[in-house]
């Protein structure tokens, strides 16, 4: 019913169609409570969150990224449907998230979400849907992966918020209880439709829309037609030793420069005693093996704000 654009654009539209629905409120009380009944419900819909549907894993075969690739399938009503089965398939994906387990190996997590009825389609045999998922993270974020996989229960960090948190959902005004909308006049109800509309151009997911040409297309099976997304750039960095007067290590000095970065509450910084992984999600991820092992308890690290840089210090063994 409503175009995409500003507030104020939608708020226009919705003076326009003020006049003509108090003519059908009176004229055809009916098909004006279908109308808006039909309205509020489809905002409701869109403002549903995903949901997890399946999980499959994989190794990651490169350095210095080696280790568990967890890809999260999930079904989203707000990834729209394809229209027809020759057209590209819409996936939306959120951002790539790395830690490690209990201290030890690496494992990444990705989150990729399509409109339940591919996800219904495909119900049977999810093939199709895991070799585009593996391919997407392949592309889109330069990994070597196996093309073998298992399908596990769940991934780690696979909790609803986890999941909502990395695909950009934001838990919106509760609409399950739509009101009696035979009792409100026009301006009422689509003030609150547009405050659902508007509320998307404010919140919209910071994610990829990637599509699969027709089957019998043998080249360039994933194609990125629209993206918000913004891959992370490796920042500048020095890495030091300190020795004592007789050459003997004593600590290690990393320094990172970040001048996109205003306060170290924006910096993720997880350290074991072979590396170190630094992220600012969207904007920076550095990982870097340790020249030697260290001793993680000793880790501390300073962000200066007037020049933009990290400093690490931490005791080596």
């Amino acid at each position: 019913m409503f175009s995409t654009g500003s507030t104020g654009d939608v708020f226009q539209q919705v003076d326009q169609f003020w006049s003509i629905l108090d003519d059908l409120s009176q004229d055809d009380p009916a098909a004006y409570r279908k109308f808006m009944e039909k309205q509020l419900k489809e905002g409701a819909e869109f403002c549903a969150p995903p949901e997890l549907d399946s999980c499959l894993c994989t190794e990651i075969l490169q350095e210095p990224k080696k280790g568990s690739l967890y890809i999260n399938i999930c079904s989203w009503k707000r990834v729209p449907a394809p229209q027809d089965p020759s057209m590209p398939l819409p996936v939306c994906a959120g951002t790539l998230e790395t830690d490690t387990h209990e201290g030890q190996s690496w494992y990444s997590v990705l989150d990729v979400a399509l409109n339940p009825a591919v996800l219904q389609a495909s119900k049977k045999d999810k093939t199709e849907v895991y070799m585009l998922a593996l391919s997407f993270a392949q592309q889109q974020h330069g990994m070597s992966l196996s093309q073998q996989y298992t399908v596990v229960s769940c991934s780690p960090k696979s909790s609803p918020d986890d999941v909502h948190r990395r695909l950009g959902f934001r838990q919106w005004p509760n609409t399950s209880r739509q009101p009696d909308t035979a009792s409100q006049n026009p301006a009422a109800l689509l003030q609150q439709i547009s405050s659902l509309r508007s509320e998307k151009q404010h919140k919209e997911p910071a994610a990829q829309i990637i599509s699969r040409p027709a089957e019998h297309k043998k080249k360039d099976l994933i194609q990125v037609i629209s993206t918000t997304f913004v891959q992370p750039q490796k920042p500048e960095y020095q890495l030091e030793v300190k020795t004592d007067t007789v050459g003997v290590a004593q600590s290690m000095e990393l320094t990172v420069d970040l001048p996109k970065v205003c306060s170290m509450s924006e910096c993720q910084l997880r350290i074991s005693k072979d590396d170190v992984l630094l992220e600012v999600e969207d904007v920076y991820y550095l990982l870097l093996e340790l020249p030697k092992t260290v001793i993680e308890d000793t880790a501390y690290a300073i962000f200066n704000k007037k020049t933009r840089r990290l400093t690490l210090r931490v005791d080596v063994f």
